[in-house]
């Protein structure tokens, strides 16, 4: 189980679509904006986790057909995330010098960027297709040990990212200043895309 948690952690504390787009909302809506885009993310996850109960996650890996097709969907998803945010940052560098442009209070846009990400990547459900039944015992009760190695990555994406949030937010002051928050958002979309085409360029 330690061996378990500690390469979760490490997983999940490496930059990637995540990441980017809690960074992404928590600049945009605050705090609160990028919760809901952690929690998103968790039920994305969550996605995997019962379809890779159900051997669904293993059909859609092993069908090359419908591996491209959800990697083809993921792909469009975060290139059109990477756009708007681009985007955005033209906005936000056009702003006036002492302007704090804010895109509105938080609300469902950002559960469903997060939902999204996950739930669209083809890369997760090969995650806990792969990486997850190291895991688990030669026979047994499988079920009962996927459900609770799941539960232990769950909650330390949680504990990673409520951490990662507060800290953006403490720094949002600073962050948040036209200038430096529409290079942010610039980097922030330049990756997204990037993570697009590393995903289009990956083998099934």
């Amino acid at each position: 189980m330690l061996t378990f948690a500690a390469a979760s952690l490490v997983l999940i504390m490496i930059p990637g679509p995540d990441q980017a787009l809690i960074t992404r909302n928590a600049l945009a809506g605050g705090r609160a904006a990028g919760l809901l885009t952690m929690v998103g993310g968790v039920l994305g996850l969550s996605v995997h986790v019962t379809a890779a109960a159900l051997g669904i996650s293993a059909i859609v890996v092993a069908s090359a057909t419908a591996f491209t097709v959800l990697k083809a969907v993921g792909v469009t998803y975060l290139v059109w995330m990477g756009i708007a945010t681009l985007r955005g940052a033209r906005r936000t560098l056009a702003a006036d010098a002492g302007a704090v442009p804010e895109d509105g209070a938080a609300d469902a846009r950002f559960l469903r960027h997060g939902f999204l990400s996950n739930a669209l990547n083809p890369k997760v459900a090969l995650f806990f297709v792969t990486f997850l039944p190291q895991f688990l015992p030669a026979q047994g009760q499988v079920l009962p040990r996927a459900l609770l190695l799941s539960a232990v990555f769950a909650a330390l994406y949680l504990a990673w990212f409520s951490t990662y949030v507060v800290a953006v937010d403490r720094l949002g002051g600073l962050l948040r200043r036209p200038r430096v928050r529409g290079r942010i958002e610039q980097v922030t979309g330049l990756l997204l895309i990037g993570f697009a085409a590393r995903l289009a360029l990956q083998g099934g």
